[in-house]
């Protein structure tokens, strides 16, 4: 059984989330604020973390990034704010998708089923061996990047649009596509997607506002260009 942990200051949120949550058969524990929610992951560490933006004493970003600290861990933020910054932001510790207050909490449990059947068939699916790009490994087994032999803080979703582009070079692809390649959504805000990509090539690029391996392809979406020394991906 999956393990969800609920992070809202407001107890009826709360118990209506972990209610929907719990009859779609997953096991789940709610805190009221950030240091529980830190104790909480610690003595009984989730699949998912459903986290509140807005949290008494230490608000939700900070919980994502030393929850990020710990390990890669999917989170999906709850905001009550509907401005794209609020959002980006979330986006930008580490979160893996976001809703925002009023929402459905049918929606909620789709997001949280999706998100977690995204990171199991990842681990399933993929075979193993390394891909190899210039500086860049990728080690799918042991769900690793190096860069130069230096390894890299990816998230669980920066890994696997890495892991994406680095088995289709050259291609240009759509931030649609991506959402349904990497996120495995048919619908979502592809801000998403964006924010993501700058993460990504904030870590990867030598310079990222000049990147040269992910290239923006204006009116259609993201291409991976190989180092020229390599030409192609190789896969050991």
């Amino acid at each position: 059984m999956k393990r969800v942990l609920v992070v809202d200051d407001d107890p009826t949120v709360a118990e209506v989330v972990a209610g929907y949550l719990g009859r779609a058969g997953f096991a789940v524990d709610v805190a009221a604020d950030g240091p529980t929610a830190l104790t909480t992951a610690t003595q009984q560490p989730p699949d998912l973390v459903v986290l509140d933006l807005m949290l008494p004493g230490m608000d939700g970003l900070e919980v994502c990034r030393r929850i990020h600290e710990q390990g890669p861990l999917p989170v999906i933020m709850l905001t009550a704010r509907g401005d794209e910054e609020d959002r980006i932001l979330g986006l930008e510790v580490g979160a893996d998708d976001y809703v925002t207050k009023p929402f459905s909490p049918r929606e909620l449990v789709l997001r949280v089923t999706s998100v977690l059947r995204r990171a199991a068939s990842a681990a399933q699916e993929a075979p193993a061996g390394q891909l190899r790009a210039g500086p860049l490994t990728l080690d799918r087994t042991a769900r690793r990047v190096t860069h130069g032999g230096r390894e890299l803080s990816l998230t669980l979703r920066e890994f696997d649009l890495l892991e994406y582009f680095l088995r289709n070079p050259g291609r240009a692809t759509s931030r649609e596509e991506l959402m349904r390649r990497v996120w495995g959504w048919e619908f979502g805000d592809l801000s998403t997607v964006t924010v993501h990509v700058r993460r990504l090539r904030e870590k990867i690029e030598d310079d990222p506002a000049r990147p040269r391996l992910i290239s923006t392809v204006w009116g259609v979406g993201y291409r991976f260009d190989m180092p020229v020394e390599d030409g192609a991906a190789c896969a050991a």
